[in-house]
């Protein structure tokens, strides 16, 4: 029984001391593959540094977060363009998208960097990770523009309604990433995710963020998938093992690995 967690930010700040721990915690808990997304320049050397140290368990991505994009998000596109023109080996596009919760000042600069990185995804034919908060209307009208039978992805941390979990998958080519809050008490998650068909969902952490309960509002980490692919499992009435196997094949279709 193996687990994929398919978006998380191990190379971040919150595990500098103690990352070799979390590393193993991560194995023993039956976690073969973990999927870095990059948030903007800052974090592309220790990301690469990260991945390098073990290219069996770490497979890095190449965009910039929508709560990165500034006034210069066009300088930092550039540099995000020149990793991705270096030949150095990515298995995705973000995370991108549109975040309006903490400030709607660079909406319209969000807007312009999402649609560059749907251009980057079809054309580097590598999956689009995108990152949606306070904005299905705004990332679901762009998408409808600009998807085509090239265009897949995951709906980063998916916490959105029946209607717009169906509205993704109609895309044809994207899945759902499903993390912590799919524990918490308050989440809807459970109801929609009874009438969607487990092939379209892949697990993920989110880490350091998102803890599932039991651990909520501590730091998260890759060995906590399990909580969340418990909760799965009991949702679906399938055995923890078969619900590994299914999100694993759905994670390793999306990414083209094996």
């Amino acid at each position: 029984m193996q687990f994929i967690d398919t978006h998380c930010h191990l190379y971040a700040s919150e595990f500098s001391n103690d990352i070799d721990a979390v590393i193993n915690a991560a194995r023993k808990n039956n976690i073969c593959k973990i999927f870095l997304p990059n948030i903007d320049p800052e974090s592309i050397q220790s990301m690469h540094q990260l991945a390098e140290s073990d290219k069996q368990l770490f497979y890095p991505m190449m965009g910039l977060h929508p709560c990165s994009v500034k006034t210069d998000y066009e300088k930092q596109l550039e540099i995000i363009e020149h990793h991705l023109l270096s030949g150095y080996k990515y298995y995705g596009i973000g995370e991108t998208g549109i975040d309006l919760y903490w400030d709607k000042t660079y909406l319209n600069e969000q807007k312009k960097s999402f649609i560059q990185h749907i251009i980057w995804a079809k054309k580097y034919r590598l999956p689009l990770i995108i990152h949606v908060r306070e904005s299905f209307d705004e990332v679901l009208e762009i998408l409808d523009t600009h998807n085509d039978n090239t265009l897949k992805g995951i709906f980063h941390c998916f916490t959105g309604t029946l209607e717009q979990a169906r509205h993704i998958i109609n895309y044809g080519g994207f899945l759902l990433g499903i993390g912590g809050v799919l524990t918490f008490k308050s989440s809807n998650l459970p109801q929609v995710l009874t009438n969607i068909p487990i092939e379209k969902i892949v697990l993920e952490t989110d880490a350091p963020y998102l803890a599932p309960v039991p651990f909520r509002g501590k730091r998260n980490e890759p060995a906590y998938l399990f909580y969340i692919a418990q909760k799965l499992a009991d949702i679906y009435n399938l055995s923890l093992a078969e619900t590994a196997r299914i999100t694993s094949q759905n994670a390793n279709h999306i990414f083209c690995t094996s």
